[in-house]
């Protein structure tokens, strides 16, 4: 083999090597910028969570009277729904 296939051959390689490895780096970016995009997402989902289950205990403390008709309501909706699939059966 001549000395000028074999520089070839070596700067094929060593071009192959740095394309793996920006192709490698580029990979990296990407995983870490989507765990950080996860990561921002459930902090958000959390604080939304959180922002309305405190709206909600608020509500329910200024308005017991409502609170429990709107259940009742909701149970008895329920209960006739369920016992006119029931009946079909």
């Amino acid at each position: 083999m001549s000395q000028s296939a074999v520089d070839r051959a070596a700067e094929h390689i060593a071009e192959s090597a740095h394309q793996a490895s920006c192709a490698t780096g580029a990979i990296a970016d990407a995983f870490s910028e989507g765990v950080d995009v996860v990561s921002r997402t459930a902090r958000q989902g959390s604080d939304a969570a959180k922002e309305f289950l405190n709206d909600t205990t608020r509500r329910l403390r200024r308005n017991p009277g409502l609170t429990v008709a709107a259940t009742f309501a909701v149970g008895l909706t329920a209960g006739v729904f369920l016992g006119c699939v029931i009946k079909r059966r």
